[in-house]
């Protein structure tokens, strides 16, 4: 007879499946000549064009580039979560007093993903512009120092290893299919940020992995899955179709938890140097 915790958890969870498919063939990367240069690695850029600015100036473009672009570019414009380093912007040497950069910061880049800030004043801009200059000339006379990481610093690795590995040893394509959840991966992130997705894949929005699973087994042998909000010896917190928070005692089913992440964390401890380096070429070639 099922239990009356089992016909709540019936009548208010249901049940998922998952697909997976072939994933397509790795591109081979040619390798890189041991001669050529990183990107990261080079002279940055100084200003083309000799430019004075007033401490105040860089202050106030400093506190306005910020609260402005700090979230995408980084506060001290030296690259931020999905903004480039623009100490290191050919753009910005280019630019003499604003004429190059004031456009851009009006209009914005809307194929870039970068907003327009129509509403900034001329002396505004003229203050972004400074606290830009400056911020790329104290970088390059600093001198060292590597601030950044360029796509092609990483990619030193093999993507038919890494395909082998994804698909063998690692067992990740237990959890992942090519031209499943993974398919667009690298053309979606790229370098650090592919990386880190790789090895943390924590977050928040919409990339963010999916939350660990509970799997309620009742007496008569029927599973049901429900996302799991939280969980301690006793019992486990899961949500319902409506997004409502439901807890269900150990003692009362038998539920089994399944965290996605903990394989990722398991992994850290058996990558190889040579084996994170492959599997980041392989998911470069899901475009």
């Amino acid at each position: 007879m099922i239990s009356k915790s089992e016909m709540k958890i019936i009548t208010l969870l249901g049940i998922a499946s998952i697909a997976f498919g072939q994933p397509p063939n790795p591109q081979t990367r040619p390798p890189r000549p041991s001669s050529t240069q990183s990107p990261a690695s080079k002279a940055r850029p100084k200003s083309a064009t000799p430019q004075q600015y007033t401490a105040d100036q860089s202050r106030e473009g400093e506190v306005r580039f910020g609260s402005q672009c700090g979230f995408c570019h980084g506060k001290d414009a030296a690259g931020g979560e999905t903004g480039p380093d623009l100490t290191r912007a050919e753009l910005v040497a280019q630019d003499s007093h604003g004429d190059k950069l004031a456009p851009i910061i009006r209009a914005g880049r809307p194929n870039a993903g970068m907003p327009a800030f129509p509403s900034l004043t001329q002396g505004e801009l003229n203050a972004i512009v400074a606290f830009l200059h400056t911020q790329m000339d104290k970088f390059a006379e600093l001198g060292g120092g590597r601030r950044s990481v360029e796509p092609s610093d990483l990619a030193t690795g093999s993507a038919t290893a890494g395909r082998a590995y994804f698909e063998g040893a690692g067992k990740c394509a237990s959890c992942h299919s090519a031209t499943g959840d993974l398919a667009g991966v690298g053309k979606k992130y790229q370098g650090l940020n592919l990386l880190r997705r790789m090895l943390y894949p924590t977050g928040q929005g919409p990339a963010a992995p999916t939350p660990a699973k509970a799997t309620f087994t009742l007496s008569a042998g029927q599973t049901v899955v429900a996302p799991v909000v939280g969980e301690d010896d006793f019992s486990v917190t899961v949500l319902d179709p409506l997004g409502a928070r439901q807890t269900y005692q150990r003692s009362a089913v038998k539920v089994k938890v399944d965290d996605a992440l903990a394989a990722h964390f398991d992994q850290l401890g058996r990558y190889t140097d040579a084996d994170m380096h492959n599997v980041y070429a392989y998911l470069e070639t899901l475009k």
